[in-house]
Order: C-alpha cells, then sequence, then structure tokens
C-alpha cells in the first residue's frame, strides 16, 4: 500500500514523547497518586502433567537386552521428531512467575505449533465456546456480545461460573494456555442484571472531573472482576464532531483536550503504572482488582461524513492525528493493554486494512505493544457486502497490524483460511509470532496464568453501595443547566415544600430510558431492566412526604387542565436508546411525541423540562415556553437521587456542555471553532442557581474519600 503524501515523520522517539509531560501525562506525578492495593496471597495455579520417566541401563553393563535397546532408540526418535511433545517432558519455564515475562512469553512461543497461534488469535462468542472448540483449537479468547448472557437474570456467580467453565477447558490443553474473557463494560459493568450503571461518557465529559473517571474505573474495574471478566472493551476515546453519529454518547465531548483528560479512567481500570515503566508496554497493577482496558475506536471513528455509523473520514493526516490520534497517545503513556481497531474508513482506506496507520504509526511511531484487536466482525466488513472475500480480509487485516480476530462466530472458515494463508507464506510466520507474542504479553501482565479463575470474594463488588453513591455524585456533576427562568425570576432550586408537583413524561420513570443504549442488551430496552432509582422515584424520596406528587406517562390536555393547580411540572422528555448504527439520525428529534409533551404542560404550568438524551436535540422550538432547561445526558440507573440532588438545591449544576447544541439539523456538522459557529448553546455553556452546596464534603471522589481498592 502506498503511504498518504501527507504523513510527516515523528523526529526521534526521544523528542516526540517529551511533550507527553506538558500535556499533563508526568509518570512522577501518577506514582504520587498511586493508591494501594490490598496485599493477598496468591496460589499459583499448576497445571499437573504426567512426566515422563524413563530409566538409563547400568553405565558398567556390556550390552543391551534388544527390549531396553528398541525402546531407547524409540525414544530418542520421538523426541527429536516431535519436540514440541517433548517439550512437555521438561519442566515448562513459562509458568514459572519468577521468569521475568518476556522469557517466559518466549519458552511458550517455542513450544507453540502454527495451529496453536493461530488459534490464540481468535476471539469467539461465548455460545460457540463449547469445550472441544478451545481445547482443539487453542482459542485465545472469548467474549459476550451486548446483551448475551448465561441466563436471564444471571447473577455474579452464575458469571463467575460460565467463564471459570471455559477457563477450566483452556487448562486442560496441552499447553494450558488461559483464555482471556472480554465484555463491553463501557458504562459500568453494564451487560450485568444488579450492576452499577454509571452515566454514559458523553455525561462524564460534562462532569470534567479527572478524579471522578478515576475513581468509575476503579469501582468498574472490581465489578467486573466480581463475575471473574479481566477484560472490557472500554473506554472509548472517540472524538463525536457529528451528533448524528449513533455513537456520539460514547465519546465524551467534541473536544480533543477533554476526551484526552476523560481517558485517565484507564488509570482506574489497569492501576498507576510505575514511574519507570517503559512507554508503550501494557501494565496492569497486580492483586486481581484491576483489568485490561481497551482505547477504542482507532481511529477517526467520530469524523465520519455525514456521522454515519462505520462510514468514511475525509480529513488530511495533520487533521486526523490532531482531532482523532493524540487520545491514544495518552492512553499508551498510560500503559493501556489493548486497542481496537475502527469499523471506520480513513479517504477511502478502511483501518482494518490499513498497514501505515497501524502498524507505522501505532506500533512503530507510537511504540505500543501491547494487542491490537478488531471489533466485532469487522474483518467481514472490510468488503461489500461483509464478508465476501474474507480470506482476501483476513490477510489484509492481520498483514496490517490487527493481532487478535473478534471472528466471533465463524472460527471454522477463520482457521482453514489462516492456516492456508500461512502455509502458503502469504502472512509470514513473523507477524503470526509478533501477534502471539503481543496476545500473550496482555495474557500475563494482567495475572491469567497465575490467576486463572475468578475471585469469587470479588462478587459483593457488583452493584456496591459505595458505587452507586458515585454514580450519583457523577450524574450530579454531569447536568447542565441551560436555563433557568424567564428574566429576573429564577426557576430553580425547586422548592421541597411545594404542595402539589406535576412529573410527566416518558422518560420520567423509565430505569432503561435513562440508562440508554448498551444495558442488559446491546440496543438497550424500556422498563425495570435493572437496579436503580427512577427520576419519579428520585423526586418523591427528596420533597416533603406531605407533598402531592402527580405522574402521568403520557399527559393530555384534560389531565393538565385537572391539575393547574400544580406549584410546578417536571417534564422528563428524551430520545428513546440505541446503539451504533441504530443511533444514526438525521432529525435528532425526542422520541414518543416529547415535543408534545413539553407544549401540552408548559403553555399551563410553569415548568422544568429535563432532557435525557446521548447528545444534543432539536429544542430550540420549545425553549420560550419553558422556565428552566437541564441537560441530564444518559444518566444511569442512580439518576434519580441524584438529579434530585442539584434540581431542589443541595448541590449546584457543575456541568458544562461537552458539545455544541445546535440550532437545525442542517447547520450539522458544527463544531466550536467552526467558520460558521452559531449555535443554541455553545460549547462549554452552562449556568449555576448561586447557592452553596452544602453536601459537598460529601464527595465521593474528594481527596479525602479512600481509594475503592480497599472496599
Amino acid at each position: 500500500m502506498q503511504l498518504a503524501p501527507h504523513y510527516v515523520s515523528y523526529k526521534g522517539r526521544n523528542r516526540k514523547y517529551q511533550s507527553l509531560h506538558k500535556e499533563g501525562i508526568s509518570y512522577q506525578n501518577l506514582i504520587n497518586s498511586t493508591r494501594h492495593l490490598r496485599k493477598k496471597n496468591m496460589k499459583i495455579t499448576e497445571i499437573q502433567r504426567t512426566k515422563t520417566s524413563h530409566s538409563h541401563g547400568d553405565r558398567h553393563c556390556s550390552s543391551f537386552h534388544l527390549r531396553s535397546f528398541l525402546f531407547l532408540f524409540f525414544f530418542v526418535f520421538f523426541f527429536f521428531t516431535f519436540p514440541s511433545a517433548a517439550a512437555e517432558t521438561a519442566q515448562a519455564r513459562y509458568k514459572d512467575p519468577r521468569i521475568p515475562i518476556e522469557y517466559r512469553i518466549s519458552d511458550l512461543l517455542s513450544r507453540m505449533t502454527i495451529h496453536e497461534k493461530i488459534g490464540q488469535m481468535a476471539q469467539i462468542d461465548r455460545s460457540v465456546a463449547s469445550p472441544d472448540v478451545i481445547i482443539n483449537h487453542s482459542i485465545g479468547s472469548v467474549l459476550n456480545g451486548g446483551g448475551s448472557s448465561p441466563a436471564p437474570d444471571t447473577t455474579p456467580a452464575m458469571w463467575a461460573d460460565m467463564i471459570d467453565g471455559f477457563q477450566k477447558s483452556a487448562l486442560s490443553s496441552r499447553l494450558g494456555i488461559p483464555v482471556m474473557y472480554g465484555t463491553d463494560a463501557v458504562h459500568g459493568h453494564n451487560n450485568v442484571v444488579g450492576a452499577t450503571v454509571f452515566p454514559h461518557n458523553i455525561g462524564l465529559g460534562a462532569a470534567r472531573d479527572e478524579d471522578l473517571m478515576v475513581k468509575i474505573g476503579e469501582a468498574s474495574a472490581l465489578e467486573v472482576q466480581g463475575t471473574g471478566i479481566p477484560y472490557t472493551f472500554a473506554p472509548c476515546v472517540a472524538v463525536c464532531r457529528d451528533p448524528r453519529w449513533g455513537r456520539c454518547y460514547e465519546s465524551y465531548s467534541e473536544d480533543t483536550q477533554i476526551v484526552r483528560s476523560m481517558s485517565k479512567i484507564i488509570l482506574g481500570l489497569q492501576g498507576y503504572p510505575p514511574h519507570n515503566h517503559t512507554l508503550g508496554y501494557p501494565f496492569v497493577a497486580s492483586g486481581g482488582r484491576k483489568v485490561l482496558a481497551c482505547a477504542k475506536h482507532y481511529a477517526g471513528d467520530g469524523g465520519t461524513q455525514g456521522g454515519i455509523d462505520e462510514n468514511n473520514t475525509v480529513t488530511t493526516y495533520d487533521d486526523l492525528y490532531r482531532i482523532h490520534m493524540t487520545p491514544y497517545i495518552d492512553a499508551i503513556a498510560m500503559g493501556v493493554s489493548t486497542i481496537m481497531a475502527s469499523y471506520s474508513s480513513w479517504n477511502g482506506v478502511k483501518m482494518h486494512a490499513n498497514p501505515f496507520l497501524l502498524t507505522r504509526i501505532l506500533k512503530q511511531e507510537m511504540s505500543f505493544q501491547g494487542l491490537l484487536i478488531s471489533d466485532w466482525e469487522a474483518v467481514d466488513r472490510i468488503t461489500i457486502p461483509p464478508g465476501s472475500h474474507y480470506k482476501e480480509s483476513l490477510k489484509a487485516a492481520i498483514n496490517a497490524g490487527i493481532d487478535m480476530v473478534m471472528i466471533p462466530y465463524k472460527y471454522q472458515q477463520y482457521l482453514e483460511d489462516m492456516m492456508e494463508l500461512v502455509s502458503s507464506g502469504e502472512i509470514p510466520i513473523s507477524r503470526i509470532d509478533d501477534a502471539v507474542r503481543r496476545i500473550l504479553r496482555v495474557k500475563f501482565i494482567v495475572g491469567l496464568f497465575e490467576r486463572p479463575m475468578s475471585e469469587r470474594s470479588l462478587q459483593p463488588m457488583v452493584g456496591h453501595q459505595r458505587h452507586r453513591e458515585l454514580a450519583r455524585e457523577a450524574v450530579r456533576k454531569g447536568l447542565v443547566l441551560l436555563k433557568n427562568g424567564k428574566g429576573e425570576k429564577k426557576m430553580l432550586p425547586l422548592s421541597k415544600n411545594a404542595p402539589k408537583i406535576l412529573v410527566v413524561g416518558s422518560h420520567a420513570h423509565n430505569i432503561g430510558y435513562q440508562c440508554g443504549g448498551w444495558t442488559i442488551s446491546w440496543q438497550g430496552s424500556s422498563g425495570n431492566i435493572t437496579k436503580g432509582t427512577t427520576i419519579l422515584e428520585g423526586i418523591k424520596k427528596a420533597v416533603n412526604k406531605q407533598n402531592r406528587v402527580v405522574f402521568q406517562e403520557k399527559p393530555d390536555k384534560q389531565f393538565v387542565d385537572e391539575n393547574r393547580d400544580s406549584s410546578y411540572a417536571i417534564v422528563v422528555v428524551g430520545e428513546l436508546p440505541y446503539a451504533e448504527t441504530d443511533g444514526d439520525s438525521k432529525d435528532l428529534r425526542l422520541g414518543l411525541d416529547g415535543e408534545e409533551t413539553i407544549k401540552t404542560v408548559c403553555k399551563e404550568v410553569k415548568c422544568l423540562v429535563i432532557v435525557v438524551s446521548g447528545r444534543p436535540v432539536v429544542i430550540e422550538p420549545y425553549v420560550d415556553m419553558m422556565e428552566a432547561l437541564v441537560a441530564a445526558w444518559l444518566p444511569g440507573s442512580e439518576a434519580g437521587k441524584g438529579i434530585a440532588d442539584v434540581i431542589f438545591g443541595d448541590y449546584d449544576f457543575q456541568g458544562r456542555l461537552p458539545r455544541t447544541w445546535f440550532r437545525r439539523v442542517d447547520q450539522l456538522p458544527m463544531n466550536f471553532g467552526d467558520p460558521h459557529y452559531d449555535p443554541l448553546y455553545p460549547f462549554g455553556y452552562g449556568l449555576q442557581m448561586g447557592i452553596q452546596s452544602h453536601k459537598k464534603s460529601h464527595s465521593v471522589s474528594s481527596s479525602s474519600a479512600s481509594s475503592f481498592s480497599s472496599i
């Protein structure tokens, strides 16, 4: 492939990374902030193998019996003809934790067959991960897709049982290489019923609190490990430049610097590297309370034309690097263990088949030594229609630099095509060895060889009350006040003593809607899908018990007329849940007649409108009807308490818009700094009520709070 003509080479690695310290990535600062993990006695898991013993004849004998001679002959023949089997007769150095990791990797690589190496590069869905498949093909990794779980309402123990079952199969294989199980824990452990669901990234970008991000990472790691999972496909460090993109809520901001700042969640997920940590080398703190992180989706996923998912990002290399790639430099500096490639293309070249960006830039120039993984069926999607030339796509992806393929179902085709491509030399064995070395490196670093089975003592961490209080804090800090009153008369904070309060709207009493996509299921859903507090419940708990709270999900004119005597109305509307391509939108409208609800209620009763959405939506035509307006984003399971904390005045608003709130869709894309910038509310906008937050000292992420690793 011809390299992009506008590529500008870095002027040496040392000079290149000196700028990292100027931009806020200082390992001395990191080590000074390191929180000590609880010391645990680690039992080294050994796979007992049968050791072939043989006896030597008396060296003083003058002759051998024929039987002894034949035995010795065939043993020597077998030893030198089948070295992989012979290796099992010796003590396997890769199982010795006292030996440096790179030596252990080399020892294990030397024992592996081509078939085993190819198997390690495969990640398959849990639904096809039978014991025979894992054992016979030396499968490297298993995952669950969004919404895939062992059973409805699966408990943490059931998750751990399933994953330990996969691990037992892997450990019984010839070399006993443990599998690496991965999941999309993208706003907490969101696949697990009862886990803490944090606000989606856009809400965290509104909070702009690095310490909070580290705490959320710590809490998420504990909950993920509490189900026996060592690997999460998070964080997403995309820079969303067009809210029409269906993954915009997975992006912290339209601003690269905010995304870089929020990527500190990696330090919570993986731990703080020491000051002398090798740049580019993956890191996970010891102790079994951290997980492998995954910075995604490299690169330019948030800059596609028209905000269309998996589309083409058309830009120069300089702009691609400046806007979309610098968060990966920060992630690599923090020791991120894995990076996921993007479905999208750059100037017409699919990212999964781009050796310039995957190998030359990411692995060589940025010195990334961790694991580069594909996205779900992304190798298939290199071609249109997907999978039409799978073998060629596989060849292009692996040679471009993909180390592990998220297959996830058609593993037989993958294994067959890979064997043919390696046998024919179309994929060099050096590329295979490099990929497997990276995979094994990550497995050794996270401690899978020493602690392959789940740590059952961490199961109570799933949905822990301390984590829920942290999520509540995140909700408070991410709320953005866009309007408060008409003229000098302010509506907020609301009175807790109002005799009658009207609460209406589709999103007021719906856990599924307030959590959004990637919650229990891939696309998200409606209803009481997991444990949490709805906005209506939070309001009822916050006001005086003698107050009357009247709720109607879909109010009509008659209902409003009957309740016109309410002191005020709280209108909660928003988008329906979605994920990825299903969330792409050309009109960005409120769901379930949200506009009509605003018009019906706010014309008759003084109202606060709370918008629950993964991005700015069309709201300008209705702003004059309302007294106050709050952007709540997708606040998660603790939305009710967190929102009530602020609108009733226990805390002031702190959030600022992480992205521009447009007037009309025909203005898009429109980002801060564009020549024709005419927003409804500009990037960084956010009002305050001007009150003293008297509960501020109880902030979970305050410096006085102890680390979650000590729970």
